[in-house]
């Protein structure tokens, strides 16, 4: 994958975390996808005090993409960890911040024609991994076509 993209991605992802609603866990999670076309989407967590109910950065990243008429992705760049905001910005405790099952399972339904999509987990700018969703999700759940 080309690293102006890794980075745009990461630099997105790092955005959108801002916007987290995560007055639970202070667990902020951003996330950005790219889709086949070029387009970036965005997506933050959203708890709710009712855990169910909360929202991960990916899929909110993933159903925007959707909702817009994409069904392919072919990337997407996730930061989280603690972020906390001080009276001068945010102090940033991000950690690689891997997809849960859920978003995982929800990525494989979006697979481009490649048959694979990168995620990209960071830290910072300069330390990230790019892993294969089918690494991350080797079994896949899918219907008999």
């Amino acid at each position: 994958m080309n690293s102006d993209i890794v980075k745009l991605l990461i630099s997105e992802a790092s955005k959108a975390r801002t916007m987290a609603y995560a007055q639970y866990s202070n667990y902020m999670v951003g996330a950005a996808l790219v889709v086949p076309s070029g387009r970036i989407y965005t997506g933050c967590n959203v708890e709710n005090a009712s855990y169910g109910l909360t929202m991960c950065a990916e899929r909110t990243a993933i159903f925007k993409a959707v909702s817009e008429g994409q069904r392919h992705i072919d990337a997407i760049a996730i930061v989280g960890g603690p972020l906390k905001e001080t009276r001068t910005g945010f102090k940033d405790e991000s950690d690689y911040a891997y997809p849960c099952g859920a978003c995982r399972q929800v990525l494989a339904e979006f697979l481009p024609d490649k048959g694979d999509i990168d995620v990209i987990v960071d830290k910072n700018l300069e330390d990230y991994k790019i892993l294969k969703l089918s690494e991350l999700l080797p079994y896949t759940f899918k219907l008999d076509e």
